[in-house]
């Protein structure tokens, strides 16, 4: 029985040793030390020894097993490291290699619009202001001088959010002027850039959700020429110093005189055809209408609390896709919404 012992003891140090992963140790473990191991039926013949053989071999059989077990635990640790080493070597990273290149985001063509014009405008002296898109219609419309039964205040027009129409979304962010005015004293001068909401059917220059800019100087002895210069070189400075616009006479309930500004079509170059067809982005008119404008309305300055004798101002609002569009050189203001990745890269 002890030649046994050794036998399996030599055999099994060999086989442990020559194992090349732990699905065989596995094996190994269950041939040598199962319940129908070579070990275990060495041990079964324990009962045809003497008294005297029995502790002898009990011993070195314990012996054999617990060196087996060693030696299975040691190689479970080394073939676990191999792995882990074998692992780390494949996964190496060569930190001389070149990376790949960072794709970089960018600016929204229409923010980057506003940003050219906040420049401009901060460079003039205005400061930039907002205000709530949620608005009262007291600050919305009748601070403006617009009463009752006004167009603008149909629910065909505006957005409301309670039946008595006092709560609803801005439809022009002149709200910010009223709100200035009140907690200002002369000289004001600002800019509310900021989103606005009408009931408009989206086509080529109209959109229900859209982007207005506002502008408010009140002072001593402002006049419509300091509104003119004011736009003129914004205009100047956006679309360079051939740029084309004209000032056309208008009215609003807000301001008095009033008037609106167009700018030359880009497409069409102010002929109102392409290609012998109607130009799609002016609708033939040859001039895209890019905003309106005018002196403070003295009611207006009255309800802010401001004494029309004293100061006088002037007021401009204008559509910042529109602008956009112009600067961007496109036919459709829908592409400003649509998020095409392959139209945004352009810019």
């Amino acid at each position: 029985m002890k030649e046994q012992l050794e036998s399996i003891k030599r055999q099994a140090m060999e086989a442990l040793e020559a194992a090349g992963s732990p699905a065989v140790l596995e094996e190994l473990r269950v041939k040598l030390l199962g319940k129908k191991g070579e070990l275990t039926n060495v041990l079964k013949q324990m009962g045809k020894l003497t008294a005297q053989e029995r502790p002898v071999m009990g011993q070195l059989a314990n012996s054999v097993r617990a060196e087996i077990e060693a030696k299975l635990e040691q190689r479970k640790v080394d073939l676990h490291a191999a792995a882990l080493e074998e692992k780390l070597l494949k996964e190496t990273v060569d930190v001389t290699i070149p990376g790949k290149a960072v794709v970089m985001g960018k600016q929204h063509p229409m923010n980057q619009v506003l940003q050219q014009i906040k420049d401009v405008f901060v460079g003039m002296g205005y400061q930039v202001v907002d205000g709530p898109e949620v608005e009262l219609a007291d600050y919305n419309f009748t601070r403006l001088n617009i009463e009752e039964g006004h167009p603008s205040r149909d629910r065909s027009d505006t957005f409301y959010f309670t039946d008595d129409d006092s709560l609803l979304l801005r439809t022009q962010t002149s709200p910010v002027q009223i709100r200035v005015m009140e907690n200002a004293k002369p000289p004001i001068c600002i800019i509310a850039p900021g989103r606005v909401y009408r009931k408009d059917e989206a086509d080529a220059t109209h959109s229900p959700m859209f982007h207005q800019i506002e502008g408010l100087v009140v002072d001593e002895h402002i006049t419509m020429g300091d509104l003119k210069g004011a736009l003129t070189t914004l205009m100047k400075q956006l679309y360079g110093p051939d740029a084309v616009m004209r000032f056309r006479p208008h009215h609003f309930p807000f301001t008095e005189p009033s008037c609106e500004m167009d700018m030359q079509c880009h497409k069409c170059k102010g002929t109102g055809e392409v290609d012998g067809q109607v130009c799609s982005t002016c609708h033939g008119e040859g001039w895209i209408e890019l905003l309106g404008a005018g002196m403070v309305h003295p009611k207006v300055l009255e309800n802010c609390g401001i004494d029309p004798e004293k100061y006088s101002g002037f007021a401009f609002g204008m559509g910042l896709e529109r602008m956009a569009m112009r600067s961007t050189r496109i036919n459709d203001l829908r592409l400003i919404f649509d998020n095409d990745i392959r139209f945004l890269n352009q810019f």
